[in-house]
């Protein structure tokens, strides 16, 4: 099991809205697919699956604001 993390953004940024999710909870991914847009006051960026498996839970919905360091989703790998 895998903990999508949203990581450190650049200096002073704290936090990011989820904009688009790639993917829906029980679908398969690959290491490196997009994942996930995320949106900062600065600018909009994907952030990559960090394995490849299936997603077991998206912990946020869309339009959703997230801070560094909390956990966007769960993967189970394979």
């Amino acid at each position: 099991m895998i903990k999508v993390v949203l990581p450190e953004l650049g200096e002073g940024i704290t936090k990011a809205i989820v904009s688009y999710w790639f993917f829906k909870d029980g679908e398969r991914v690959n290491q490196n697919d997009d994942l996930v847009e995320l949106t900062t006051d600065k600018s909009t960026f994907n952030l990559p699956s960090p394995c490849t498996g299936v997603i077991s839970e998206i912990m946020y919905s869309e339009g959703d604001t997230v801070n560094i360091g909390q956990i966007l989703a769960v993967i189970n790998e394979s």
